[in-house]
């Protein structure tokens, strides 16, 4: 009888590996599947982390080397390339506000226009938005769209020097427009939010000329 039980015990598991075998098979495959393949993907972003680093690094010593038009140039071109081939890295924002940068020393205001927006709708670093928005209400500001930028700052910005910073580029703006009373509260607003006003003495002297002029 022992060895009819035994007997039992094997056609039974012959049966259950006929019927769950197959399946259980390919979970473990699909279950070993996702763990390479979830390596394979932390290692292709980490060698895409070392490449666009590695690429921004070229883009900087290009802009350092020299103050050729050459060397800017090669330094645009990099950081196309870094934008084009590793745009999922944060070094693809970099190389935008690098781009911007270059395009605003050529005066050509468009490219840079067009830059800044590109980080501040996409970048997902919420200070690299902060410092694409600064820069861009300076370069319409240089285009005589004060009004446009100044609708850049309408939403709340975290962190004191973003804070006065912004405050500081408002009150230009203001001033540029000619509303004097609003441009003294904005340089107020940004020497209040430093923890240390006597940092940015530039602040004080805007507001001293302001005061010449009352």
């Amino acid at each position: 009888m022992a060895y009819e039980t035994e007997e039992e015990q094997v056609e039974k598991l012959k049966d259950m590996w006929r019927r769950h075998g197959a399946p259980l098979l390919t979970g473990v495959a699909i279950a070993l599947a996702g763990v390479f393949g979830w390596q394979a993907w932390n290692n292709h972003q980490d060698a895409q982390a070392r490449n666009a680093s590695t690429l921004y690094q070229s883009m900087l010593e290009s802009v350092l080397s020299s103050d050729s038009e050459a060397s800017r140039a090669r330094a645009a071109e990099l950081a196309a390339q870094l934008r084009e081939e590793y745009a999922s890295t944060r070094y693809a924002d970099y190389a935008a506000l690098m781009q911007a940068r270059l395009a605003v020393e050529a005066k050509d205001f468009p490219v840079a226009e067009k830059s800044l927006r590109d980080v501040i709708d996409s970048s997902k670093n919420s200070t690299l938005q902060e410092v694409a928005r600064q820069r861009l209400a300076r370069v319409l500001g240089q285009e005589q769209r004060a009004e446009e930028a100044l609708e850049l700052f309408s939403a709340p910005v975290e962190g004191t020097e973003l804070r006065a910073t912004r405050e500081e580029i408002r009150g230009d703006l203001l001033l540029s427009l000619g509303r004097g009373d609003e441009a003294r509260d904005a340089y107020k607003a940004a020497q209040e939010a430093l923890p240390d006003a006597s940092a940015r003495p530039q602040l004080q002297l805007k507001l001293d000329d302001l005061a010449e002029e009352v």
